[in-house]
């Protein structure tokens, strides 16, 4: 019985070594009134020797390829659509019903370490004051029930569009 305690105690530690080293993931679309920091402190790059994960709150943005191409998504591989009823700048035009299947990308934004040459990214408020994630004024969506990397939502419509980028875009690309 010796051994199993030995082995129950090191399964238990290593789970919590995982744990603790997945804990500072973000990329959620929840609503926050945090403000944009450092890109590159909020992007988790080495500061003062430590690692530093995004701010709570952060929406940390990457360009991953699709089946169309590079594309701008969140971490978790979420791609990222403007609405052509949107203006530049402006409220969010995509409520009630419309934002039960193009969920608005809520949060401040950050770009990955790895990300270059992008367009300015920003927020606006939309009509309950909630911050949404913009990428050159434009406010930004995913498509509810979209798989990662999933780019079925360009196009319908012909108002929805996925944000096509480069690999020169990606650091190293």
């Amino acid at each position: 019985m010796r051994k199993s305690g030995w082995a129950a105690a090191a399964g238990l530690g290593s789970l919590l070594l995982l744990l603790t080293a997945c804990g500072g993931s973000s990329g959620s679309s929840g609503t926050s009134n945090s403000t944009p920091t450092n890109t590159a402190k909020a992007a988790g790059q080495a500061t003062s020797g430590a690692l530093a994960g995004p701010p709570k709150g952060s929406v940390v943005l990457i360009v991953q390829k699709s089946a169309l191409g590079f594309v701008l998504a969140e971490a978790n591989g979420q791609v990222l659509y403007t609405y052509d009823k949107d203006t530049k700048n402006g409220p969010p035009t995509c409520t009630g019903s419309c934002a039960q299947i193009w969920l608005p990308l809520t949060g401040s934004p950050v770009a990955s370490a790895a990300v270059t040459g992008l367009g300015t990214l920003g927020t606006v408020s939309d009509v309950n004051g909630a911050k949404q994630v913009t990428y050159d004024g434009m406010p930004l969506y995913t498509f509810k029930g979209a798989k990662p990397l999933g780019v079925k939502g360009n196009g319908i419509g012909g108002v929805w569009h996925v944000i096509k980028l480069s690999r020169s875009n990606v650091t190293g690309g």
